[in-house]
């Protein structure tokens, strides 16, 4: 892996924030970097310039996408958290992204599974940061970016291990953020909606088939009834803002939650 760039290499003050090659000599890791929102916070952080990690537990996917953006794949169960208790991570940018959802009333959640989303969005999160921030403090520079949700600052039925997982990983940021500011090491939150993904996409479908209703419907009706703008958020959106909070130009943005939701929340 290459060094961190020296002082001359990055942007001063009024740079233009997404010029080719912003990122080199960065290294990044992606978790769930793989599909959806993750690949394409991989897609853009390579082309910025950083060297990329696709954390995933699907290798052959990793593997694909890390020979394509000229990075490496690293194959792993992140919701076995003993196993990352040792990790030593050497990353300049670390973008906490894997999670998945399950839905269920509070009184009939699997108590098994509401663990398993918690390991994954959670502890998995907390252990990697943990991992990366020697590193990133001996450098003096080091960016944790968790994909949270707007159900990070919200809550929905049904949803009680998702929300309550996204909650505290908002707690988990901000508590990385007083701790890693002395040190050069910002830490924030990006809180999408809908995004548009293949998981996203079967779920619309599905609830079409189910309601007997258009997909449209579903997404105006059902998905985006709170949100200002009818349309789901596409997964480079969420990777650009990814992108600008790892650049040197957001030094001093740490410790928020970036709303991408359509204005959802700000009601």
């Amino acid at each position: 892996m290459t060094d961190a760039p020296t002082q001359q290499d990055r942007p001063q003050h009024g740079a233009p924030i997404f010029r080719e090659g912003l990122l080199v000599g960065r290294r990044a890791v992606v978790t769930g970097g793989a599909s959806g929102i993750g690949a394409a916070c991989v897609r853009a952080l390579a082309a910025a310039g950083a060297t990329v990690t696709v954390a995933d537990l699907n290798a052959e996917t990793a593997e694909a996408l890390a020979a394509e953006v000229g990075g490496t794949a690293w194959v792993a169960d992140l919701a076995d958290t003993e196993a990352l208790e040792d990790l030593e991570l050497d990353t300049d940018i670390l973008v906490n992204n894997a999670g998945i959802q399950r839905v269920a009333p509070v009184h009939e959640f699997d108590p098994k599974a509401w663990r398993f989303i918690h390991r994954l969005m959670l502890e998995s999160p907390f252990l990697l940061t943990r991992a990366a921030l020697p590193g990133m403090y001996e450098r003096g520079f080091g960016r944790i970016i968790n994909l949270s949700s707007a159900h990070g600052l919200r809550a929905s039925a049904f949803k009680s291990a998702y929300v309550s997982a996204k909650h505290g990983l908002e707690g988990l940021s901000k508590v990385t953020a007083l701790e890693g500011g002395p040190h050069g090491v910002t830490s924030n939150c990006i809180n999408p909606g809908y995004v548009k993904t293949a998981l996203v996409e079967q779920q619309i479908a599905d609830q079409a088939s189910t309601h007997g209703i258009s997909e449209g419907e579903v997404l105006e009706k059902i998905m985006l009834t709170h949100s200002a703008i009818k349309r789901l958020t596409e997964p480079e959106e969420v990777a650009a803002l990814v992108v600008w909070l790892a650049t040197e130009a957001a030094g001093m943005t740490t410790g928020a939650s970036y709303t991408m939701d359509g204005g959802w929340t700000a009601q």
